[in-house]
C-alpha cells in the first residue's frame, strides 16, 4: 500500500545562491514549470530544492563555491507543510569560511544525516546520463541515494564502512610498519559494516528491478527489453576473508581493491551493455526509468510521497515518449512536481494532461517572475 501523506514545499526564499540573488516563491501543490532559456537559472532553482533535502548541492558538493559572485554568504529556506496541516520550516545558511547551518524549525542538527530521508526527493537531470557513461561511483551513488532516504541502518553502516576504509588506505600508504592489529581492526570494521550495505543493496534491487522494467515498457511502448543486475565481492563468500586476503596486493597498490566500495550496477537493454548499444533517446528513457522507480520505491517505503524534480527531461526523447511520460507525471501517484524546459510548448501539453493547480514560472538572468504576476501587470499597464 502507497502511504497517502504528502508533503509540500510551499514556499522557497533564496538569498545569493548561484545566479540567484534573491527569490521569493509560493508553489502550487501539483505540478510547478520553470521555463527560459539555458543559463538562466531554472536549473539553479531546483537545485537550492534539492539542498533542503539533501543538505547538499547536486552539482557541485564544494558548498562555498555556490555562494553567488560578490557576495559573502547564502540562505536557503523551505517551507513546507503535510495534507494533515502540520507545518515544516527547514533552513541552510552558510557564509566563505564559516561551516554550514542547517537547522529543522530553527533547531541545528548535531548531525546532517540525521535530515536525510525527511523530506525525500527524487531528481531527473541530465546529469544522469553519468549513470550509463560514468563509472562505477555513479552507479553505487544512485542506490546509496534512493536506499538512505528510507533505511537510516543502511546510511550509518555507510558512514562506518567509509570511514574504516578511509583509515585502511592511510595504513596501506604508510611508508612505515604497521601493526598486524591496527589493520584487524579496520579490517573487521570495514566486513561488518559492509555486510550490512550489501545485503541493503541486494534486497534493494530485487525489489526494485520489476518496478524499473514496468516504467521502461510503459515509456518506450514494450518496443525493447531491458535488465539491471547488482555485482559485489561480498556475494559469494565472506567479506571479511575478501579484504584480509587481499592485503598483500593492496600494499603494493596503496589502496583497498576489494569491498563494497567496488559493487557495480551491469545495465543492459536487449541482453547487451547499455552504454555500447543505446541509442541517445534509448539511454535517456532508462534513466527517467531509472529515476521513476527510485520515486515509486521511495513512495512505497517513506512516510511522505517525495517531491520529483523534472529538469530538461524531454530532451533526446521522441514525441511518442515525450508523450507517455507525459501520461506518466499528469497522473495521480505522483505529488508535487517541478519540471523545467527551454520549450514552453511541452510544458503547455503537460498543462492540458493535469487538469489541475499549477503554477508557471519565468526564469531570466537569476530572475523568476510567476507568470501570473507578469500578466496582471502587464494588464494593469494596459499592455494585455
Amino acid at each position: 500500500m502507497y502511504n497517502i501523506c504528502f508533503m509540500i514545499l510551499d514556499r522557497i526564499s533564496i538569498l545569493n545562491y548561484k545566479n540567484l540573488e534573491q527569490v521569493d516563491l509560493s508553489f502550487s501543490p501539483k505540478l510547478n514549470c520553470l521555463f527560459g532559456h539555458n543559463g538562466m537559472g531554472k536549473t539553479n532553482l531546483l537545485d537550492a530544492i534539492y539542498f533542503l533535502s539533501f543538505c547538499k548541492s547536486a552539482g557541485n558538493p564544494v558548498d562555498s563555491q555556490n555562494i553567488r559572485h560578490e557576495a559573502d554568504f547564502f540562505v536557503i529556506q523551505g517551507f513546507y507543510k503535510e495534507d494533515n496541516g502540520e507545518r515544516e520550516e527547514i533552513y541552510c545558511g552558510m557564509k566563505r569560511r564559516s561551516k554550514k547551518q542547517f537547522k529543522r524549525n530553527k533547531k541545528e542538527y548535531q548531525r546532517l544525516s540525521d535530515h536525510i530521508g525527511f523530506i525525500p526527493l527524487v531528481m531527473v537531470s541530465p546529469a544522469d546520463a553519468e549513470l550509463v557513461l560514468g563509472g562505477s561511483e555513479e552507479r553505487r551513488k544512485f542506490m546509496d541515494v534512493v536506499i538512505s532516504q528510507s533505511d537510516k541502518e543502511y546510511l550509518d553502516a555507510l558512514i562506518r564502512y567509509n570511514k574504516a576504509l578511509s583509515q585502511r588506505n592511510v595504513l596501506l600508504k604508510s611508508e612505515l610498519p604497521v601493526d598486524e592489529e591496527l589493520f584487524l581492526v579496520w579490517e573487521e570494521m570495514m566486513a561488518q559494516a559492509g555486510e550490512v550495505v550489501f545485503a541493503k543493496r541486494e534486497a534493494f534491487i530485487r525489489e526494485f528491478i520489476p518496478i524499473f522494467q514496468d516504467f521502461y515498457a510503459f515509456i518506450s511502448q514494450e518496443r525493447e527489453e531491458v535488465s539491471l543486475s547488482y555485482e559485489s565481492h561480498a556475494r559469494d563468500t565472506s567479506l571479511y576473508q575478501v579484504i584480509r586476503e587481499s592485503r598483500q596486493r593492496d600494499l603494493i597498490m596503496g589502496y583497498s581493491l576489494k569491498g563494497i566500495h567496488k559493487d557495480e550496477l551491469t545495465m543492459q537493454l536487449g541482453g547487451y551493455p547499455l552504454r555500447r548499444e543505446g541509442s541517445q533517446g534509448q539511454n535517456k528513457t532508462y534513466l527517467v526509468a531509472l529515476k521513476l522507480a527510485q520515486f515509486d520505491f521511495l513512495k512505497r517505503k517513506g512516510r511522505t510521497t517525495p517531491l520529483l524534480l523534472l529538469d530538461d527531461i524531454f530532451d533526446k526523447l521522441d514525441a511518442q515518449r515525450v508523450e507517455q511520460i507525459v501520461k506518466l507525471v499528469a497522473g495521480e501517484r505522483f505529488g508535487q512536481i517541478f519540471m523545467t524546459d527551454t520549450n514552453r510548448e511541452h510544458l503547455d501539453r503537460i498543462l492540458q494532461k493535469v487538469g489541475s493547480d499549477y503554477c508557471i514560472f519565468e526564469v531570466e538572468d537569476g530572475v523568476v517572475s510567476d507568470t501570473a504576476d507578469v500578466v496582471a501587470d502587464l494588464a494593469a499597464e494596459g499592455e494585455v
